[in-house]
């Protein structure tokens, strides 16, 4: 499998916004603590979080081809189908089947959920922010409606109450704060 090293300078490569940068690295963090959870592969769950939305900026414009580019252009890399696999079904371009692809649904929108929450609160930092401040954020619809509830509540197809997933998530973005300027 390719290394971090060399799936960082894709990142750096093909991804302008450090906003992305940032998501990206988070989505990794929260991979590569489900796969600790639930008895995976830490090295492959987190490298499906860092590299999921490595074309994000070329189709942004064009959606039906966000995940599809990013596996079209990983094709030369040395990569497990399921890494391929899990960002292909992060877009829904196919279903989800394995754990990886159910837990990465769930992981990419919860990111920007927590940021949101961080940001809302002046001054704040991910340490300010607990799982209970994150479930009453939850319930308000118009709070970070880009991060869909559908898919963060997804957790349950891999055995993960919404709490419990909210926790995990929170706990390995702020195990990052300093990368993440939160």
């Amino acid at each position: 499998m390719i290394s971090r090293d060399h799936a960082m300078q894709l990142i750096m490569n093909n991804i302008q916004s450090k906003n992305l940068i940032k998501h990206v690295l988070a989505t990794e963090a929260v991979m590569r603590a489900l796969a600790e959870r639930l008895g995976e592969n830490e090295d492959v769950w987190a490298m499906a979080g860092l590299l999921h939305d490595l074309d994000y900026e070329f189709t942004k414009d064009n959606f039906d081809q966000h995940g599809l580019k990013t596996v079209s252009m990983l094709q030369n890399e040395d990569l497990p189908d399921e890494v391929s696999d899990a960002i292909l079904a992060h877009c829904e371009k196919k279903e989800r089947v394995k754990l990886i692809e159910k837990a990465i649904y769930a992981a990419d929108p919860v990111t920007g959920f927590i940021v949101a929450a961080v940001l809302i609160r002046k001054g704040s930092k991910l340490s300010d922010i607990d799982v209970d401040f994150l479930k009453n954020r939850f319930k308000e619809k118009s709070f970070a409606r880009g991060a869909s509830r559908e898919q963060m509540a997804s957790c349950s197809e891999f055995g993960m109450s919404l709490e419990d997933f909210l926790s995990l998530s929170l706990k390995a973005m702020q195990e990052i704060s300093v990368d993440l300027g939160l």
